[in-house]
């Protein structure tokens, strides 16, 4: 017979307290029942009721006594068959001729699974609800289910029920589906920009039920494995890439767009991408209408992660077509493509925050599964901000170290990317909410007085990264800071791997290239790989990712074009952004300027990314920098889903493609040049520095000039100079007896004569121009421009 909770303590009220005797048993595993009973009228749905089975008169110790023995009863569904199921592994997983679920959950009382048909999503209806039995569905803090049945259009979510108490870290809400952390496919809006219901910017979300059927044809594809020293990235947005109508896609601004377009970044000479945020996120995060463009602004680039394993549904041409399966196969086929091109994938990826916010934000995924294990919390569940979004991902406690390795792996081995650029990295260095040593190393620290998001030496995250057996072999890039003021650029913990992009680099190069005084020395220090930076740790320069332009910041047609920032589109006031940009625009600020300004300009940018091909350590090219794309001094445009943001093909076509033909030809020239990539920092056998005059540098505060020359083992000599004051120079060349200096690049001269490649028509008569020049080793540079030679045996010129 089925008896209430008070009826089963009243069945126990008769029961003797034998200590040691069977009955005992009985009797805890009621009475906690009971209370677990009572406790659901309090808080809402729970675990099933008991049933009281076998009861009978049995004899103990001569005296015969009343015996029960509770049980729970399985959980039942009317449409599929329920079983105990595996904690193992994390997520939705198809087996054994149906669905293992297991999510993990230390501190919820009560776990619901939620079964939701694709069709009724948007009317926020569930099929079926199955309450888990924390006596045979739970295994230490993970709840788990297995599943038969039709799942065709299926897709789940949970509901979990516990404490409601902000002030110690518990989200718990019984009415809230979440979504499942390891879920593979997030479904909910189908179109990019598009409102949900009743124009609701967040409807609900559910996970993508995995299935047998979930295969693709990878036809043989292998990682790269380039040295890491031979790439040349290309930080791209893929959306942004090819949603400009000027693209002429089939499928703009999905992963099918750039796959269409990959043979421009072949034609660029890039070999590796690297993708602004493609986990799921939602755009109408910031949804709001923008009066001074008439539109509406959006969370365009992605950096608000509402789940680490699935895709971004909303950059597929599918949609959420087949339940997200056709999305992922999209992102994988990008993939695929891209490196039948040679070119790797790296993505950027962002945990050290979520989409959730801080305690006002919307309750999503890990908020309401486990907030005090998933965010860093201070002691009264206070969310810290180290990554200036609201909340910190609690990186380094031992439940979310696995999470995000997990994920890692997931992304390597099922979508096989090359791999990762981690946001703000440096919060993945920071102590997790009750820091405890014995609990991360296993035994106490002398002198442990580690805090709440204290930098760490040896950070357990990292240190699991870098050793993981899949994970070690992959491209592994550190934005080596945080909005919390931690500046790691450097000093990054690296195990001999990791690589940082290098701020320090992007400072120095914008410095000295706009004629600043007293860089001179950096600026060598850059060129050289920044051995002043990795080479005490024990690092090479491929540590170091060089860039000038990058994401948030100025492009490059902007950093030549402005002083200051011009971010009024935001609708911010003009109050977000950097201030502090080292930009210079050249004698006049924006686009309309004069002949010479705009002349002054483009020798500029030419010098730029000179600079940046002939660096040791690896380059990174911004999209749409390679054609001189500009967002109007806009150095913020994290919200502009237009024209601002989007790649403009017909400008890379138009007039702007003679900085498109010496962005490759200078690609093609870093890439044919062994010694312009090296394994280690070049010494003075290699390289030799001079000044206006052979072998005399010039390192003080008031040089602007900057040369070198460079042994390699195909060109034989390479001469490189910069020449960053306002005034032109004559500078003598290193004498090399037998030997002609030949000139290959020189800024200052109109396209096509910048860079004089062999199927140059007129290339002769352009040589005869240096010739009376080079015939006394002599090189007049004009003020601002920057030029290469090679030398050649006499008798070839």
């Amino acid at each position: 017979m089925e008896l209430t909770a008070q009826c089963a303590s009243r069945l126990l009220s008769c029961t003797p307290k034998l200590l040691n005797n069977p009955l005992e048993t009985s009797r805890r595993l009621v009475s906690s029942a009971t209370a677990t009973l009572r406790n659901q009228k309090r808080s809402g749905p729970g675990p099933p009721r008991l049933k009281i089975v076998n009861a009978r008169r049995e004899s103990g110790g001569g005296a015969e006594v009343d015996t029960a023995v509770a049980v729970k009863e399985k959980p039942k569904s009317e449409r599929f068959e329920v079983y105990r199921g595996s904690p193992t592994p994390f997520g939705a997983t198809a087996r054994d001729g149906g669905v293992n679920f297991a999510i993990f959950s230390a501190n919820a009382v009560s776990a619901t699974l939620c079964l939701i048909s694709f069709s009724d999503l948007h009317d926020n209806k569930v099929a079926e609800q199955i309450s888990l039995d924390p006596l045979t569905n739970k295994t230490g803090d993970v709840w788990h289910v297995f599943l038969k049945g039709d799942f065709k259009d299926m897709l789940y979510g949970y509901k979990f029920d516990g404490k409601f108490s902000p002030d110690k870290g518990l989200f718990y809400d019984s009415s809230r589906i979440l979504l499942d952390p390891y879920a593979k496919a997030v479904i909910s809006r189908g179109e990019f920009g598009a409102l949900g219901a009743d124009g609701n910017c967040w409807p609900q979300m559910a996970c993508m039920v995995p299935s047998f059927d979930d295969e693709f044809d990878w036809e043989g594809d292998l990682p790269l494995k380039y040295p890491q020293r031979d790439l040349i990235i290309y930080e791209m947005h893929v959306r942004g890439f090819t949603r400009h109508e000027s693209s002429r896609t089939e499928f703009p601004g999905t992963y099918l767009g750039v796959v269409e377009k990959l043979h421009h970044l072949k034609e660029l000479g890039v070999n590796c991408i690297e993708l602004m945020p493609c986990h799921e996120f939602n755009e109408l995060e910031y949804f709001s209408y923008n009066s001074l463009l008439g539109d509406y602004k959006v969370n365009f680039w992605g950096y608000s992660t509402v789940n680490y394993f699935s895709p971004m549904t909303k950059y597929s041409s599918s949609g959420v077509r087949n339940c997200g399966c056709d999305a992922i196969n999209e992102f994988k086929l990008l993939i695929r493509e891209a490196h039948k091109q040679g070119i790797e994938v790296i993505m950027d990826v962002v945990f050290n925050h979520t989409a959730e916010g801080n305690e006002n934000g919307p309750l999503l995924s890990f908020r309401g599964v486990d907030n005090s294990v998933y965010y860093m919390l201070a002691p009264k569940g206070e969310f810290y901000n180290y990554s200036g979004c609201g909340n910190t991902f609690n990186c380094n406690n031992p439940v979310v170290r696995q999470f995000i390795v997990d994920c890692l792996r997931y992304w390597v081995t099922e979508m096989h990317v090359d791999g990762f650029r981690f946001d703000l990295a440096s919060i993945m260095t920071r102590g997790s909410s009750l820091w405890d040593a014995v609990n991360v190393y296993g035994n106490s620290i002398e002198g442990d007085w580690i805090t709440t998001g204290s930098p760490l030496s040896s950070p357990p995250l990292i240190d699991m990264i870098s050793n993981d057996p899949i994970l070690h072999g992959v491209k592994l890039i550190a934005e080596a800071w945080d909005t919390g003021g931690l500046y790691q650029v450097g000093t990054f913990p690296h195990w001999g791997i990791w690589s940082e992009w290098n701020g320090k680099y992007r400072d120095t190069v914008r410095q000295f290239i706009k004629g600043t005084g007293g860089f001179s020395g950096a600026f060598a220090e850059c060129l050289c790989g920044s051995p002043n930076l990795y080479r005490e740790g024990g690092r090479k320069p491929w540590n170091s990712i060089n860039f000038v332009c990058a994401h948030d910041g100025f492009t490059l047609a902007d950093l030549v074009t402005y002083n200051n920032k011009h971010n009024s589109a935001n609708g911010e006031d003009n109050n977000d952004g950097e201030n502090h940009n080292n930009s210079w625009n050249c004698g006049q600020e924006g686009e309309l300027a004069s002949t010479s300004v705009k002349k002054l300009r483009k020798r500029q940018m030419r010098n730029f990314f000179l600079c940046l091909m002939v660096s040791q350590g690896v380059p990174m090219i911004y999209m749409g920098d390679e054609y001189g794309h500009t967002k109007g001094g806009n150095n913020n445009t994290y919200c502009h889903d237009n024209y601002i943001n989007y790649f403009q093909w017909d400008k890379k076509e138009g007039s702007s493609s003679d900085f498109f033909r010496f962005c490759c030809l200078m690609t093609k020239f870093r890439r044919e040049c062994e010694s312009l990539h090296l394994n280690d920092f070049p010494t003075a056998e290699r390289l030799q520095w001079h000044g206006h005059t052979p072998g005399m540098p010039d390192w003080s505060k008031t040089s602007r000039f900057v040369a070198f020359t460079l042994i390699d083992s195909v060109k034989g000599e390479i001469y490189i100079a910069f020449n960053t004051s306002h005034l032109p120079v004559m500078i003598t060349l290193p004498e090399r007896p037998g030997f002609r200096w030949e000139p290959l690049v020189d800024t200052s001269k109109p396209t096509p004569y910048d860079f004089l490649s062999i199927d140059l028509p007129g290339r002769d008569i352009a040589y005869d121009q240096y010739a009376h020049f080079l015939d006394a080793n002599l090189y007049p540079m004009h003020s601002y421009s920057s030029i290469i030679l090679i030398l050649s045996p006499e008798e070839s010129s």
